[in-house]
């Protein structure tokens, strides 16, 4: 069965042209960001903390030493709490 090909009825017209919303730069605020200062550097120690952590539990000789049970995985962790905390703390705003 073949299909037959047919024309669209009529092209759709608009009554009246979109305008683009544009802000005013009298009113504008400045941009202020979630995260301060403190946050990201907060942050980034806490992904070297966890990088550490994983590189004390890294290696092939003794698996069942203290260091790689015990100390690592504590050290892992303090560095999640150390970025959760770094993610919920309240930057100080300056006006």
């Amino acid at each position: 069965m073949a299909q037959k090909i047919t024309k669209p009825a009529a092209p759709v017209k608009t009554t009246t042209a979109a305008k683009p919303a544009y802000r005013s730069t009298t009113d504008a605020k400045p941009v202020s960001f979630i995260f301060g200062k403190e946050n990201y550097r907060l942050l980034i120690i806490s992904i070297a903390v966890v990088a550490f952590g994983f590189i004390l539990m890294s290696g092939t000789t003794d698996i069942y030493s203290t260091t790689k049970i015990v100390i690592a995985p504590m050290v892992v962790l303090g560095g999640f709490a150390l970025g959760f905390f770094a993610i919920f703390k309240k930057s100080v705003k300056v006006d």
